[in-house]
């Protein structure tokens, strides 16, 4: 049986897609599962479970991703975007079985992509259960487990374990989620100084993250901090995965370092943390809508505030008690 699954969205819903993707593999363990995904997500594929092979859509790629689309022969096609791409790739898969979401059919042309549907609304659940959701419209998949998963390929040879250290990824896409310089500075000096670990700063190549980190580094307390900027994502992959605790605002290091398992602290302002948020056991939450401690009820209702409610004693103290925590092994 071949598969033709298909997430053309960013980091994060790519990451998101992984326990589908396990429990396309349960269902059918002898099925070779092909993996469409945007180029900026692409050197992902060789971290991601369960997936025999990829296609990679983007600028540039002519008409290549199309012909192996066209010509593989898939028995199923799992659209997991529900985009005009995704659906022209979905009907090029020419697959017997074609599943998407009910909320494509307010979408004429791409309603006639699919012939079996999830009746899934994102808006009622987490983005995980919603992608597990598509499978379980064709394949029962039980409560299913949410936590995304990654695997680092195995280097060609062993590297010296590196010294522990914080990660610290303070930039998104969206200004609006970027705390205030002054805090991750402060939560910087912290760490250094009461936890005697290095920080490392992470960022994106956007112009506007690299003035929110530089605006950081200027910040009095965070001089001892080390700044990278990971040439791609299997590089910043590889950083969160070493990590001995990540602190992030809203954004696809949220679930790389919750696809490792790593004890990580997610800041979330203006958008809710019930949709993306890291579900595993060292991960803690915190809203600026509740500010003063981690946020332990999640209701996809919650309104979101600004970041610079969020209180920075309460993030060191979070910071605190998972560093006092045994070290996962």
């Amino acid at each position: 049986m071949r598969i033709l699954a298909l997430q053309l969205k960013r980091i994060g819903d790519l990451v998101l897609t992984t326990p589908a993707l396990r429990a396309l593999h349960q269902a059918w363990p002898d099925a070779h599962i092909a993996l469409g995904v945007m180029d900026g997500t692409a050197p992902l594929l060789a971290a991601i479970p369960f997936v025999q092979s990829g296609i990679v859509f983007g600028r540039g790629r002519g008409w290549t991703p199309w012909q192996q689309v066209l010509t593989g022969g898939w028995d199923a096609c799992f659209d997991f975007t529900g985009n005009d791409r995704s659906a022209l790739a979905t009907v090029l898969s020419r697959a017997r079985k074609c599943v998407g979401f009910e909320w494509v059919r307010r979408n004429r042309l791409r309603s006639l992509a699919y012939n079996a549907w999830s009746p899934s609304k994102v808006r009622d659940v987490h983005t995980a259960r919603h992608y597990l959701d598509l499978v379980a419209a064709v394949a029962p998949a039980g409560a299913g487990d949410l936590l995304p998963e990654l695997s680092l390929p195995e280097a060609s040879s062993p590297a010296p374990k590196p010294a522990p250290y914080a990660l610290l990824h303070p930039g998104t896409a969206r200004p609006e989620k970027y705390w205030l310089p002054e805090r991750w500075a402060e939560v910087a000096a912290h760490l250094q100084t009461v936890h005697h670990l290095p920080t490392i700063f992470t960022c994106g190549p956007d112009d506007f993250e690299r003035a929110h980190l530089a605006a950081i580094a200027s910040a009095e307390g965070s001089e001892k901090s080390e700044v990278r900027h990971p040439p791609d994502l299997m590089s910043l992959a590889t950083l969160v995965a070493g990590a001995r605790i990540v602190i992030s605002c809203d954004t696809g290091v949220v679930h790389l370092a919750s696809a490792f398992r790593i004890p990580q602290i997610a800041l979330f302002g203006p958008t809710n943390p019930f949709h993306w948020r890291p579900m595993h056991a060292r991960a803690v939450v915190f809203s600026a809508a509740q500010p003063e401690a981690p946020l332990t009820k999640f209701e996809p209702r919650l309104k979101g505030a600004p970041m610079e409610h969020l209180s920075t004693g309460a993030v060191i103290r979070a910071t605190d008690s998972l560093l006092a925590l045994p070290r996962p092994t």
